[in-house]
């Protein structure tokens, strides 16, 4: 299926209430970029270039330690947004983004969405709202972090990622899920290892198949 960004576009929280015209105006002064795999998209800390929407391709946010420890905030996928917080008011990137395969992303200039907030009240509501969606899953992610076993919080993620294809596809390695785990790839193995004996995934090669997902779910929250 072609990817339309102005259609994209329009059924995004953020957008959905400007009109074509203004949709035709972002969409004309937005650049499309390709990036192979392993490859930087920008670094934290580093003053933010706009609002990134992924045509395809798998997309990772991460932060690095002092001791040179990564750990991811975000997996991406075809459609998500990234970016959004330092686009929107102007200033650094918090995290760095990398791509974990080949992958195709617009970018739309910081510019042009200040100027939206300040012309389109509309657009302005949406955004606190969206944000606010982000803060509230964000709270979410530091929880699970902090109150779960690694074995729970891979249930979830399989969980997730059965609703979400951007958490599946090429590019997501179990070395990704440590990261965004925060935890090991043999961590994450053995964890997998549990999961299959208590029936609630199978292998089909190296594809991870939810056998019993109330079993799954169980677990997710123990």
């Amino acid at each position: 299926m072609t990817f339309s960004l102005e259609e994209h576009l329009a059924h995004l929280p953020y957008f959905q209430t400007l009109d074509r015209e203004t949709l035709t105006r972002i969409i004309q002064q937005a650049s499309r970029r390709e990036f192979d795999p392993n490859t930087f998209i920008f670094l934290e800390g580093d003053a933010a270039s706009g609002l990134w929407v992924l045509e395809r391709g798998r997309v990772k946010i991460y932060k690095i330690n002092l001791n040179g420890t990564e750990h991811i905030l975000h997996l991406l996928g075809t459609g998500d947004t990234f970016n959004d917080i330092a686009a929107l008011d102007g200033g650094v990137n918090p995290a760095s983004a990398a791509a974990l395969s080949t992958a195709v992303a617009w970018l739309i200039p910081s510019e042009i969405l200040q100027n939206l907030i300040h012309t389109h009240p509309d657009f302005a509501a949406s955004v606190i709202k969206t944000l606010s969606g982000r803060v509230r899953a964000l709270v979410q992610q530091i929880e699970s972090l902090a109150l779960y076993s690694v074995t729970a919080r891979l249930a979830r993620f399989l969980l997730e990622q059965a609703e979400n294809p951007s958490l599946s596809g090429p590019g997501i390695t179990r070395a990704a899920i440590a990261a965004y785990l925060a935890t090991q790839p043999e961590t994450v193995s053995r964890a997998l290892r549990t999961l299959e004996a208590a029936g609630a995934i199978r292998f089909d090669r190296h594809e991870i198949i939810i056998a019993r997902e109330e079993i799954l779910k169980a677990i997710s929250s123990s």
